[in-house]
């Protein structure tokens, strides 16, 4: 099968990056889709935006790079799809919750049709060269409920418990920097455990081969080989303790009293004494001082989290260092809608009651900072703490940056500029 990559040139803020070269998984998105496709096809062409697709007569599947797809959606999909013999395109139920939940809110890329959205992946059985309409093909993307907050009384809402739909298949167009989260989080870590759950649940056989397991190993079940994979390389503290399911890379070594809870770690990565690492995605070649703490967070590769600082439910690009003691914030003390930035740059609901910050890469932030909710650090932006600026209530341009009036400061370099803006670089 031949498939078509259409390039979606829009940047996603703060990153200054096209979506298909930000990390989903720890992975390039271009990598995953890659990745998710090789089973199916066997070769491939690029369209630049504004071309128009080439005749083709050959089975074609055609996605936009910015979407986000695991194996159980893509697999659902075409089985469906060459079921109907006809040219389709993937689509939404308004009322699947895992969609309404999560991917629509802050997206610009879905075209609504009555109550249905279309989504930017079409297949043809016979190939392009055809004047047959594509039909949507709505896939179930199976979301289950799972809590993650248990709100004391005086916090509750009229929702009661915090709650994500949870999908155990996965489709999402990446048009926001929340949708990074929802990706790698909500799409990502809580999908993957509510499969295993599922999967034990249903298949009594597999449950006893993990319980069989885990009582060989002498370990506790969530401890054991099949539900923590171990890369070669690692070393781990034997005080550590690490709950699956868990990735971990090559060349990875973790300290003492360190706790893992469902993670992705990437490789060549470094987690010190007492750190604390639940439900995040962490990037090639980081590194965690002692007693940070990581919380359905994403760190992209060569980024660095200093000791005692605290980050939930946020995203951090690459090469970027965050200082000992800061904190992001989550929650809002005055009942009020978190709000967000859109595809197109515009505050909207984020649909979230809680939700973290953003930094991109290339960032430098100072220790002891406060970041509200939602807030925005642009690519290659310096933060130094001082008495004027020690908490960020709005988003922080690279106009806002301090090395701009730092001794020295010319040489941190501007690496993400914006579209239609020059690096420091030249390029």
């Amino acid at each position: 099968m031949l498939k078509i990559i259409l390039h979606d040139d829009r940047h996603i803020l703060p990153f200054n990056e096209p979506a298909r070269d930000l990390r989903i998984q720890n992975k390039p998105l271009w990598l995953a889709q890659r990745d998710v496709l090789t089973p199916y096809v066997d070769r491939e062409i690029e369209i630049r935006a504004g071309q128009q697709l080439p005749p083709i007569r050959e089975e074609t599947i055609v996605y936009r790079d910015n979407l986000f797809f695991d194996e159980h959606y893509i697999r659902a999909f075409l089985e469906a799809a060459r079921k109907r013999k006809k040219p389709v395109r993937a689509a939404f139920s308004a009322h699947d919750p895992a969609f309404r939940e999560h991917a629509l809110p802050l997206s610009i890329s879905y075209t609504q049709q009555d109550d249905i959205y279309l989504a930017d992946l079409w297949y043809y059985p016979q190939g392009t060269a055809t004047d047959e309409e594509p039909e949507p093909l709505v896939i179930d993307l199976q979301a289950r409920e799972i809590g993650y907050y248990h709100v004391p009384t005086y916090m509750a809402t009229e929702q009661g418990d915090l709650v994500f739909q949870v999908p155990l298949r996965a489709l999402i167009a990446i048009d926001s920097w929340v949708h990074i989260f929802v990706a790698d989080v909500i799409f990502g870590v809580f999908a993957r455990g509510a499969r295993f759950e599922a999967r034990l649940n249903r298949d009594p056989f597999f449950k006893l081969k993990i319980l069989a397991t885990a009582m060989y190993e002498g370990k506790q079940v969530l401890s054991s080989s099949p539900l923590v994979k171990v890369g070669r390389n690692v070393v781990i503290d034997p005080t550590a303790v690490i709950h699956g399911p868990t990735i971990i890379g090559d060349n990875v070594t973790i300290g003492a009293g360190a706790v893992i809870d469902n993670c992705i770690i990437g490789d060549n990565v470094n987690i010190s004494q007492g750190c604390q690492l639940l439900l995040s995605v962490v990037g090639d070649g980081a590194f965690l001082p002692f007693r940070a703490a990581l919380f359905m967070t994403t760190l992209m590769d060569n980024s660095m989290v200093a000791q005692n600082t605290c980050l939930q439910m946020c995203v951090v690009g690459r090469n970027t260092f965050i200082g000992a003691g800061t904190t992001f914030t989550d929650f809002n003390l005055i009942s009020a809608p978190i709000k967000a930035r859109d595809g197109n740059g515009l505050l909207r609901d984020a649909n979230r009651p809680v939700l973290g910050g953003c930094v991109g890469h290339n960032c430098r932030l100072g220790s002891g900072l406060v970041i509200y909710p939602a807030r925005m650090i642009e690519s290659d932006v310096v933060i130094a703490a001082s008495p004027e600026r020690r908490v960020i209530m709005k988003d922080v341009t690279y106009e806002d940056s301090d090395h701009h009036h730092l001794r020295g400061g010319h040489r941190h370099p501007r690496l993400y500029p914006r579209p239609g803006e020059q690096s420091s670089q030249g390029w």
